[in-house]
C-alpha cells in the first residue's frame, strides 16, 4: 500500500560490475528503496545481493538519480520529464529537491523465504537497517491470475511496537554508558 516511484528496473549501472538490481524506487521521503523480486524461493544469497546493491546505491547523487529516472522514462514510458515527475511525486519545489540523503531501504518479495534469510532480516532490523519482506502468492481462477501480497517482516501490526522498543533500548544503552563513565 505504500506509494513508491519506480525510477529504474533491472538496473546494471554499478561501476565495475555487471550485477542487476531488480527495481530501484523512491519513497515519499526521497529515500531510495532497493527491491529484490524472486519468483519462488529467496535463495541463500539474496540478502547479500541486496546489501551490495544498497551500498552501491548509497553513493548516488540527486543528479545521477534524475538521469537514471530520465533514462527509465525514455525507455519504458513516454519520455516525460524526470524532474517534473519527481517533484510531483514528492510534492515539493525544485529548490527543496535532495534525493538519497538518508539511509536506503530494502524490500524483498518472494513466495518462500529461507530461514537464513528471515534470520538475517530480523538481525538487520534489530540493527536499524530498514528492510521489509513481502510474501507473494499467485492464484488462478479459471483464466484469471491473481497475486496476493502480504507483508511478513516486520508484521504491520508490530512495527510501531518494534520502533518503540528499539528507542527504549537506545535510551537504556545511552544512560548505561553515562553511568559507567
Amino acid at each position: 500500500g505504500e506509494e513508491l516511484l519506480i525510477i529504474q528496473k533491472e538496473f546494471n549501472g554499478f561501476n565495475d560490475t555487471n550485477e542487476r538490481l531488480d527495481l530501484l524506487a523512491m519513497d515519499k521521503d526521497s529515500n531510495l528503496v532497493i527491491i529484490e523480486n524472486k519468483l519462488d524461493d529467496t535463495g541463500k544469497d539474496v540478502v547479500w545481493q541486496a546489501l551490495k546493491y544498497t551500498s552501491y546505491c548509497s553513493t548516488l547523487t540527486t543528479k545521477q538519480i534524475i538521469k537514471l529516472y530520465q533514462d527509465y522514462l525514455n525507455t519504458y514510458e513516454n519520455g516525460e520529464d524526470a524532474i517534473t515527475m519527481i517533484l510531483d511525486f514528492l510534492e515539493i519545489e525544485e529548490d527543496d529537491l535532495i534525493i538519497n540523503r538518508k539511509d536506503q531501504r530494502i524490500i524483498f518479495i518472494a513466495n518462500n523465504y529461507r530461514r537464513e534469510v528471515t534470520s538475517t532480516v530480523l538481525w538487520l532490523l534489530n540493527h536499524d537497517i530498514q528492510v521489509q519482506c513481502f510474501k507473494a502468492t499467485p492464484y488462478s481462477m479459471n483464466s484469471d491470475l491473481f497475486l496476493q501480497i502480504e507483508q511478513i517482516i516486520p508484521l504491520p501490526e508490530t512495527k510501531e511496537f518494534m520502533i518503540d522498543a528499539k528507542e527504549k533500548e537506545k535510551e537504556v544503552t545511552s544512560k548505561s554508558s553515562v553511568v559507567a563513565e
